[in-house]
């Protein structure tokens, strides 16, 4: 049996593949005395969603933190060309980078309204319409403390934070956690609408969700990148899905 693959990204430049928004080259992140990440190096595409995927505790929510500069890291992160790991997380922010943690964090005693506010940055007007057009729900709700909300409805407020500035890049870590099947379909629906319009880097373990919405997938084994390449075929490959992810294709649901 061959070893996992390992895809090249394409070299770019003038006349070339469009530059990658955020590219990772030797991250390394060490917690406690613990390597958690062991030099990982991949591109995410200008357009559309990469998935990050793996089994549980690889490394995938660190590798976020770590773009984020929310964990110490060596080696370069490069958004849209210019390198990030020197910035503080607010500066990171600043930049057009957004993120959805896996656990929503909103702030429970907050209204969704207040919650909402509180993301609102940069000196154009907030995008309210397009949060709107996208969770509508959320209008009739804006009055209602963000902890009395639904799971599903505290990922859509989740989502909208990050929606109300011009990013050039979301973050989004395991987005259908925990969440009814129906409610899966309206977060997965909501994705792929945001991708259409910023490129998304997508952790998400439900593969009916990474097969709808991913282009491009990467998947992370013990702190190392073990497969980079087509998100299609990786999740056509039964064998290869199972060898890498330990689940079937038929394993995830089907939003």
């Amino acid at each position: 049996m061959t070893g996992p693959t390992v895809a090249e990204h394409p070299v770019t430049g003038p006349g070339s593949v469009r530059e990658p928004v955020l590219r990772l080259t030797d991250v390394r992140v060490q917690i406690a005395g613990s390597q958690i990440l062991h030099g990982i190096s991949f591109d995410v595409a200008a357009t559309g969603v990469t998935a990050l995927l793996g089994r549980n505790g690889v490394g995938k929510t660190t590798t976020l933190l770590a773009v984020m500069g929310l964990l110490p890291r060596t080696g370069s992160v490069a958004l849209a060309g210019d390198r990030i790991d020197g910035l503080a997380t607010h500066r990171i922010v600043q930049r057009g980078v957004g993120y959805v943690p896996e656990d929503r964090e909103v702030f429970a005693g907050l209204t969704v309204s207040e919650n909402l506010r509180l993301a609102e940055r940069g000196a154009g007007a907030p995008r309210y319409d397009e949060v709107f057009e996208l969770f509508p729900d959320l209008r009739s709700r804006l009055k209602q403390a963000a902890g009395t909300l639904s799971g599903g409805q505290q990922q859509m407020v989740a989502l909208a934070r990050v929606l109300l500035a011009d990013n050039r890049l979301l973050l989004v870590d395991e987005p259908t956690k925990g969440l009814a099947p129906q409610v899966v379909v309206e977060v997965a629906r909501a994705l792929e609408r945001i991708a259409q319009t910023v490129p998304v880097l997508l952790v998400e373990q439900n593969l009916g969700v990474v097969g709808r919405l991913a282009r491009h997938a990467i998947v992370l084994n013990q702190g190392r990148v073990v497969h980079d390449g087509d998100a299609t075929t990786l999740l056509g490959d039964a064998a290869l899905t199972q060898r890498l992810l330990g689940v079937s294709r038929e394993g995830g649901s089907h939003p």
